[in-house]
């Protein structure tokens, strides 16, 4: 692998940096990939596992006890959205940090971008290049909406050992529904990547309504949504839910010429292969508004 590539995503972002954190998550966690992930998984509860309370994936209270929990918490992702704040907050709530024995009050409310965001800041405090990824997952039940891929946040992470990227997925990794899947070594198909999904959906080789995205929406925005995320993670730049660019709002989106699709399937085309496009990538970041400027909020 190109070293510029590797250090790359050794450099902490906005995101990800863990301020003063960083030596005390290199010393005191461990330095196992799946330690480290049941350690921040344990730490964690996700806004639907609470909404469920101690039912679906849940039922054996692997997640804790969500009557435990008090009833004024509601989701963080609001509030949490750097891995330093996170990273001060847990702290705040239980001064030992990261325990797989935290209380369930004193757990943190969030979704899987955040706890990508901890996993990535966490592996690159220890000296190892990572990088948070976004698109859609297959594997989640969500029978009530047929068969959909719903939105989701992963990691990747470089084994020097193995000269290769390893797909993981700690927040999915206590609820898979195909027990068969290792989330510390995903296969490729395990996990839709935007890019792939944007241009096969382009062709006639998906269906665009099996993407589905919490806000509730499904389609092909939601596809391009997930790919705005991805390319911003793969440039060091994580952005939150709420961001997207000037294509994927619900007005100007449906209103895209095939101008306008035909240079997203450029730089989907590029994200396929993002390694050995990093620098047209990189060029494409630097350069292209419409792919840079976000809009939402109050930007």
């Amino acid at each position: 692998m190109n070293e510029k590539i590797l250090n790359h995503y050794l450099e902490f972002s906005l995101y990800t940096n863990p301020g003063l954190y960083k030596d005390i998550l290199k010393k005191d966690l461990p330095d196992d990939i799946r330690k480290i992930g049941n350690l921040v998984r344990a730490n964690i509860i996700h806004r639907t596992t609470l909404v469920a309370g101690n039912t679906g994936t849940n039922n054996d209270k692997r997640f804790g006890d969500m009557t435990k929990v008090p009833w004024y918490r509601q989701l963080e992702d609001d509030v949490l959205v750097t891995a330093v704040a996170m990273f001060a907050e847990l702290y705040r709530r239980d001064e030992r940090g990261f325990v797989l024995d935290r209380s369930e009050e004193n757990k943190l409310v969030l979704t899987c971008r955040f706890i990508a965001i901890l996993i990535a800041s966490i592996l690159k405090s220890q000296g190892i290049p990572a990088r948070v990824r976004s698109g859609n997952s297959p594997d989640f039940d969500m029978s009530e909406l047929g068969k959909v891929s719903a939105d989701h946040w992963i990691n990747q992470y470089w084994n020097e050992k193995e000269n290769r990227w390893i797909t993981i997925d700690v927040d999915g990794s206590w609820s898979f529904r195909d027990t068969t899947i290792d989330p510390y070594d995903m296969s490729a198909n395990m996990f839709d990547f935007p890019a792939d999904a944007w241009l096969n959906i382009r062709v006639g080789k998906d269906d665009q309504n099996r993407f589905w995205n919490a806000k509730p929406e499904r389609g092909m925005i939601v596809v391009f949504w997930s790919l705005i995320y991805d390319f911003h993670s793969l440039m060091n730049n994580e952005i939150i839910y709420f961001y997207t660019t000037k294509f994927g709002t619900n007005e100007n989106f449906p209103k895209l010429a095939e101008k306008e699709l035909k240079k997203i399937d450029y730089l989907a085309a590029l994200m396929q292969k993002p390694d050995d496009n990093f620098d047209q990538l990189k060029t494409i970041f630097e350069t292209d508004k419409d792919f840079r400027l976000l809009t939402r909020a109050l930007l």
